[in-house]
């Protein structure tokens, strides 16, 4: 007696599908298998399908936040931070590529004014003379050439630039593996819209530095938190930590020289704070035994490409709620990715850093960064998909922006509607905020509230004391109307 068939006697498709009377014993084994294996795989989908509900069920009482790297990571050290002393080791390729960048860029500007402060303008001119623009020279090889530290002699030139030229032969080695760190950090993936020599890396890029090493198998993580530490037997970063230790002196000397010194404060040499932040630290950092601490992580720069998900529990009113928190990449060609991720958003925070009023986009340097700022918060606070969204407003870098005024940089010169207000810190962060004000007003017409703070997020304490305070005031209402407190 035959078993019976999954095809029913009543149904005319199934009528139509019936194996033919003269079935081989061979062949009906293998017909009740398929019909076997699709019945499982109905099963399971039915079953994925009942566990997605559930999910989605469980899920409503979820908050979703999108939020910038920094900010991302001050929720790690309130909320998870085993996942960052997970990641830690990893971010030693990063730092020593911000290190390497810097000083190419130091020794690319000096190159420019022929490594000498004669002729250069005052303070007040920004204008770059067309050698700036000349291509660097050093090595590109795939193995780091030997550092050559025999001095070089050129009687006609002044004592300043012959050490600077010394310096540069020593450093040119270590400058050139600049090129295999950005390689090793993005998979050689170049992103649209971004500046020449930035370097944007995907979701996973901490595992990707101990993938890519040579002669090692890949693994591939279990989950979006399960990062890999930095291999020490990696060859490359192996070999740029013993580059360091013999260059550390020269890095000290360069950063210290008197003519570096003496361009940028005639603005001729523009370096970002994280680059000042690991140049002044180089001693700890080219240390044979160097591990990133907590305020290196937060220093190091870093551009994401795409929207990495991010998921803390998160306890609020005695209540355990899960916060899917966003980070997003910020190159102008990635931003058109953002929307889909806001739509059931519950909130928001956007940093603008107020430091940036004398800086450019390195994609496109007619725009200032304020500018830029402004422009993509009007995109946010004007979008359709968005009018329900808890915005707060980071206004970040403040200490830098102290630092910058005291120096005696003047906000009229690169903001021209400044005017004559006082270059005072109180008067220019009012100012910027009022800008942001308005946007916000010609855009709210759900009269939502705009939470503001002056933040500097690598202070750990007041960073995390203010997402505090953002978080209580933004999900109490939210909780109450989930039913959750």
């Amino acid at each position: 007696m035959r078993t019976p068939s999954l095809y029913s006697q009543d149904d005319p498709i199934s009528a139509a599908l019936k194996p033919s009377p003269d079935e081989t014993e061979d062949e009906r084994i293998f017909r009740l298998e398929a019909e076997a294996e699709a019945k499982r795989v109905s099963e399971q989908i039915d079953d994925d399908l009942r566990e997605e509900r559930e999910r989605l069920k469980r899920r409503k009482g979820d908050v979703k936040k999108a939020a910038s790297r920094p900010c991302r990571k001050q929720f790690q050290l309130m909320y998870k931070p085993s996942s960052l002393d997970q990641e830690r080791a990893s971010w030693t390729a990063v730092i020593y590529f911000n290190v390497v960048h810097s000083l190419k860029h130091i020794l690319t500007t000096l190159e420019g004014w022929d490594d000498s402060l004669d002729g250069i303008e005052s303070p007040g001119d920004d204008s770059v003379s067309s050698s700036m623009r000349r291509a660097n020279g050093f090595n590109d090889s795939a193995t780091p050439s030997p550092i050559d530290r025999s001095p070089i002699r050129y009687e006609s030139r002044d004592p300043g630039a012959l050490q600077i030229a010394n310096l540069r032969r020593r450093l040119s080695p270590l400058v050139a593996t600049d090129e295999h760190l950005a390689n090793r950090l993005s998979g050689g993936i170049t992103v649209s819209g971004s500046g020449k020599g930035s370097v944007f890396v995907r979701s996973g890029w901490q595992s990707r530095t101990v993938d890519n090493t040579p002669g090692r198998t890949k693994k591939r993580p279990s989950n979006e938190h399960d990062y890999y530490p930095e291999d020490p037997q990696d060859p490359l970063v192996k070999e740029i930590s013993r580059m360091l230790q013999i260059c550390e002196t020269d890095i000290q000397e360069l950063w210290a020289h008197p003519t570096v010194k003496g361009l940028m404060a005639k603005r001729k040499l523009k370096l970002d704070e994280w680059s000042e932040f690991f140049l002044r630290h180089i001693h700890r950092v080219a240390a044979p035994d160097y591990i990133p601490s907590t305020d290196d992580i937060l220093h190091a720069r870093i551009q994401t490409m795409g929207v990495a998900e991010h998921t803390f529990d998160v306890n609020l009113h005695g209540k355990s709620v899960t916060w899917h928190l966003y980070d997003v990449g910020g190159a102008r060609g990635q931003r058109h990715s953002w929307v889909p991720y806001f739509d059931d958003a519950n909130a928001i925070i956007f940093v603008a850093p107020v430091s940036a009023f004398d800086q450019y986009l390195e994609e496109d340097p007619r725009t200032n960064r304020i500018d830029d700022s402004l422009q993509l918060f009007t995109q946010i606070c004007s979008n359709a998909l968005l009018k329900n969204v808890h915005l707060v407003l980071f206004l970040n870098k403040t200490d830098l922006l102290k630092a910058k005024l005291d120096r005696g940089l003047k906000v009229k010169k690169y903001i021209t509607s400044f005017g004559d207000r006082s270059n005072d810190y109180e008067t220019v962060v009012q100012y910027f905020r009022a800008h942001f004000l308005q946007v916000h007003r010609k855009n709210n017409e759900n009269r939502r509230v705009l939470y503001t703070h002056f933040t500097s997020v690598v202070d750990t304490k007041a960073t995390q004391r203010i997402i505090g305070n953002v978080r209580d005031s933004i999900f109490r209402g939210y909780l109450q109307s989930a039913a959750l407190v």
